[in-house]
C-alpha cells in the first residue's frame, strides 16, 4: 500500500460536511491498491458512522470505516487509524475539510521527483463548500525545504505549520512505535500509541518530533487542501477545557523534547513554542474580556507561575523579544511582577475599552 489516509470523525454527519470530505478522498486520481482511506468513528451522537459504513460498502478495498468504543478526541481516533494503516506513506485530514483530486498524486510525485520523506503544500481557509480559493494560507515556505539541516530544523521547528497539509514517510510518525491490541468498553481494537488522548491540539505535542526526524522536506506553492472555517471549529472554541488541554500539549512539546534528546540543542526554538503555546496564547485566551472562564484569577495565576518554573528567562528569547506583541509583552512582564497588578490593570482595561465600544 502506498498510502494510508486518516480521517477522524466526530459529528461531522450535519450540512454534508463529512461527504464533502469523503467524497474528495474516494475520489482521488490514486488507483486502488495505492490508496486505503481509514475513517475512525469517535463515538458520534450523529449518523456519521452510518454514512462511513455506507462509504466503506461502495468503495471496498478503498475505504475502511472504523467505531472507537470509547470517546478519546482526535488523537485516540488517529492512534486507532494508525493501528491498523498499511502504507508507506502517511497522511491525515480533518473530517469537515477537502481535497482537490489529485492531492496526494501530486504529493507523492513531488516526492518520488525530489527523494523527500514529507511533502506539504498551501491550504485555502473557505467558509462554504467550493474548490474556489479564498484565502490562502501558506502553510510553509521555502527556505524550509530540500534536504534538511540545522538551520532548516529551527525553521521547521518554529512554523512548522499544519500537520494535516502533509504526507509523511511512515518511520517520520511512526518512529519505533509498535500497533498494539487493546480492549475498550468490551471492544478489541488495534492502537498505535503516537497522538496523546483524551485532549485537543494533539498535533502540537509531537510535530517536533516528526520534524526532526525529516531528512528532506518538499513544498508544493499552491492551495491544494481547502480548510473550512466553522463556529464549531476547535480554533474557535475557548473553554476551561480547551485552555487547561492547550497547556497539557505545552507540556508535551518540553517532555518530548527532554525523552528525546533535543532540547538543548535547540533550545531557543522550544521554549519559544512553549511559550507561545503553554503561556501566551491560553493567558489572552483566558482573561475577561465580555467575559472570563470560572476561577480565572487562579487560573492564570498558577499558569504564571508554571511558566516562570518551566523557562525562568524566556523573555529574553530572541523570538519572543521578536515576534511577541509590545503590548502582550507589557502585560506579560507585569504579571511575572505581580500577578494582582495584571490581573486588576487587565479587567480594567478591558471595562474602558467596552466601554468605549458602546458609545
Amino acid at each position: 500500500m502506498r498510502l494510508s489516509v486518516i480521517v477522524p470523525v466526530y459529528n461531522m454527519a450535519g450540512e454534508d460536511k463529512l461527504k464533502h470530505c469523503l467524497d474528495s478522498l474516494v475520489g482521488q486520481t490514486l488507483p486502488d491498491g495505492e490508496i486505503e482511506i481509514i475513517a475512525v468513528d469517535d463515538c458520534s451522537a450523529d449518523n456519521s458512522l452510518e454514512l462511513m459504513q455506507d462509504y466503506e460498502k461502495r468503495y471496498p478495498g478503498r475505504f475502511v470505516a472504523i467505531h472507537s468504543p470509547v470517546n478519546h478526541h482526535q488523537g485516540g481516533a488517529k492512534n486507532i487509524g494508525l493501528g491498523i494503516a498499511k502504507g508507506e506513506w502517511l497522511g491525515f485530514i480533518d473530517a469537515d475539510d477537502w481535497v482537490v483530486p489529485d492531492y496526494y498524486e501530486r504529493l507523492l510525485k513531488k516526492a518520488d521527483e525530489t527523494g523527500a520523506d514529507m511533502v506539504g503544500c498551501d491550504y485555502s481557509l473557505v467558509d462554504c463548500y467550493t474548490f474556489t480559493p479564498g484565502q490562502i494560507v501558506h502553510n510553509n515556505n521555502a527556505e524550509q525545504t530540500g534536504v534538511m539541516d540545522e538551520e532548516k530544523y529551527k525553521k521547521l521547528l518554529l512554523d512548522t505549520g499544519s500537520l494535516v497539509v502533509k504526507i509523511y514517510k511512515r518511520n517520520i510518525v511512526m518512529g519505533d512505535t509498535k500497533p498494539v491490541s487493546v480492549t475498550e468498553n468490551g471492544s478489541t481494537l488495534t492502537k498505535a500509541y503516537i497522538f496523546p488522548e483524551d485532549i485537543f491540539y494533539e498535533d502540537n505535542a509531537v510535530s517536533n518530533t516528526w520534524m526532526l526526524r525529516v531528512k528532506h522536506f518538499e513544498y508544493i506553492e499552491e492551495p491544494l487542501y481547502f480548510y473550512f472555517q466553522h463556529d464549531a471549529s476547535t480554533v474557535h472554541t475557548v473553554s476551561k477545557k480547551n485552555l487547561e488541554d492547550r497547556m497539557t500539549a505545552g507540556r508535551q512539546i518540553l517532555a518530548e523534547a527532554r525523552e528525546n534528546g533535543y532540547l538543548e540543542k535547540y533550545k531557543p526554538e522550544i521554549e519559544f513554542m512553549y511559550t507561545v503555546l503553554f503561556y501566551v496564547n491560553t493567558l489572552f485566551s483566558a482573561m475577561p474580556k465580555e467575559q472570563h472562564i470560572e476561577g480565572c484569577y487562579d487560573f492564570t495565576k498558577k499558569m504564571g507561575l508554571e511558566m516562570k518554573e518551566a523557562f525562568p528567562g524566556f523573555q529574553n528569547n530572541p523570538y519572543y523579544l521578536e515576534r511577541i506583541h509590545a503590548e502582550e509583552k507589557k502585560l506579560i512582564g507585569m504579571q511575572m511582577k505581580s500577578h494582582l497588578l495584571f490581573y486588576a490593570y487587565y479587567r480594567l482595561l478591558w471595562f474602558y475599552r467596552n466601554l468605549r465600544k458602546k458609545r
